[in-house]
């Protein structure tokens, strides 16, 4: 049986961060990844599916410099990006939070980049394999704690640490974690994909030169139903763009209310539309004045199949690990991902390289509050955006987009009561609800299965 010091379940952003810094910091590492095929890449890889933007503070949470970044990774520097209502717009070109990247943010291709970081992790010793899924994991912790990995190949893999990366779908992360939960709060439970996950969808469409914007991301709030439902326009390379949107999974089109304010649905529909007719309906709307469908091509050698991908993003809040055991969940897996902000590469890899250094220095037990210390904030950030606008509808978002436009013409979020009433009484609400929601996640409190409860 091959033994190795740190063992890893996935091989994503969280995973091969994981491996590259446990390596770096000298332990024997080996990464575990199924792998899926794609049409842009030659052999099978981790499952490389997400819009692929990165804003400037995003970069520090990633911890990987910019400039260490290849070019052929990096698509295209932004200025701003742009929130659109029903009928409000809004264009922010600063996040407002201070970083060492000197621009607003920039696109990357995905693809590459999670390439150039299993490059970086077999540079620094690791072992990655691909092609072999891991069907079960055995824990004994007896006199300290090991793990027994089943391949789908046959093989055992024993280790000492294990750290958990198989993303949003967490199937190897349940079944490992459930046999450390109570009965009645299994994390398969807590964190259920079909109800903890939201379903992405994107395609790669050639965008006529006179209206690709390679500056600007693009969103559209409140003109499909959904808690944190809404489609988006990346800049791609060259003149392609990514054209996508995220919305909950097994939505009745029966539930949902004032159906005639949501721009994207038809009186006609019984059922919520696929998402590529969501796509054909948003081009339709906002450029079928001039343009029709065929001025904006699929491109069929990039995504999943054809010039498509979908995909699964986590919408829930995170978990802690079970560090006793020796065992430490980063990225998707352990819901620091986010709808809310389409993904979280820069969470999932940070939270994987924490994990990798301790591992490596055999001591897990600070991990919990290390990720916090680092990415709490920004969890605490999406988690509570995401609870204030969980019901918003058509009408509320163009008045948030509204009062978000006069609040950032008067100072900003951070300029005080003046610029509140100079904002007017929407945006004095806006900022006070904020307030209040981000207050009652502080102190850890997003997290929804801390340390403690795991029977160990």
């Amino acid at each position: 049986m091959k033994r190795v010091d740190v063992a890893i379940v996935g091989g994503g952003p969280a995973g091969m961060t994981a491996a590259r810094q446990a390596a770096e910091s000298g332990a024997d590492v080996l990464l575990v990844e199924k792998g899926v095929p794609r049409e842009d890449r030659e052999e099978l890889g981790p499952d490389s599916t997400d819009a692929a933007g990165m804003l400037d503070y995003w970069v520090d949470i990633l911890d990987i410099p910019f400039e260490e970044i290849p070019d052929h990774v990096v698509l295209q520097e932004l200025d701003s990006t742009t929130f659109y209502g029903p009928n409000e717009t809004c264009t922010l070109e600063s996040t407002g939070i201070e970083s060492s990247y000197d621009g607003f943010g920039f696109t990357f291709n995905r693809t590459h980049m999670d390439d150039w970081l299993r490059e970086e992790a077999e540079r620094a010793g690791a072992e990655y394999r691909v092609g072999d899924g891991v069907t079960d994991v055995e824990t004994d912790l007896t006199g300290g704690h090991s793990h027994t990995l089943s391949l789908s190949g046959g093989e055992e893999i024993e280790s000492e640490y294990l750290i958990l990366a198989d993303g949003p779908q967490r199937q190897v992360t349940m079944r490992v974690l459930d046999r450390f939960s109570p009965e009645d709060r299994k994390i398969s439970q807590v964190m259920a994909p079909n109800e903890a996950n939201h379903i992405a969808y994107q395609e790669y469409r050639e965008f006529p030169e006179e209206l690709f914007e390679d500056d600007d991301l693009k969103f559209w709030w409140g003109v499909m139903p959904g808690e944190t439902a809404y489609p988006w326009v990346f800049p791609n390379d060259g003149t392609v763009a990514r054209v996508g949107l995220t919305m909950p999974i097994g939505m009745d089109i029966e539930n949902v209310e004032d159906r005639e304010k949501y721009d994207l649905l038809r009186p006609e529909d019984d059922r919520i539309p696929r998402p590529g007719e969501y796509i054909e309906r948003l081009l339709e709307r906002e450029y079928g004045d001039e343009y029709d469908l065929s001025d904006f091509p699929l491109v069929e050698d990039r995504g999943k199949n054809k010039g498509t991908e979908t995909y699964p993003i986590s919408s829930t809040r995170p978990i802690d690990s079970p560090t006793k055991a020796g065992i430490a969940v980063v990225g998707g897996a352990m819901g620091t991902t986010s709808a809310f902000h389409e993904g979280g590469y820069h969470v999932a890899a940070r939270t994987g390289k924490i994990a990798g250094e301790l591992a490596a220095n055999g001591n897990l037990s600070s991990y919990n509050d290390r990720w916090k210390d680092v990415i709490g904030d920004e969890i605490l950030r999406n988690v509570t955006f995401a609870d204030i606008v969980g019901d918003y509808g058509p009408d509320k978002w163009d008045k948030t987009i509204a009062a978000t436009r006069n609040l950032l013409a008067n100072g900003g979020l951070g300029s005080g009561l003046k610029s509140k009433f100079a904002a007017g009484v929407t945006g004095a609400k806006l900022l006070g609800t904020y307030q209040k929601r981000k207050r009652s996640f502080k102190n850890g409190k997003y997290v929804q299965f801390e340390e403690s409860e795991y029977t160990i």
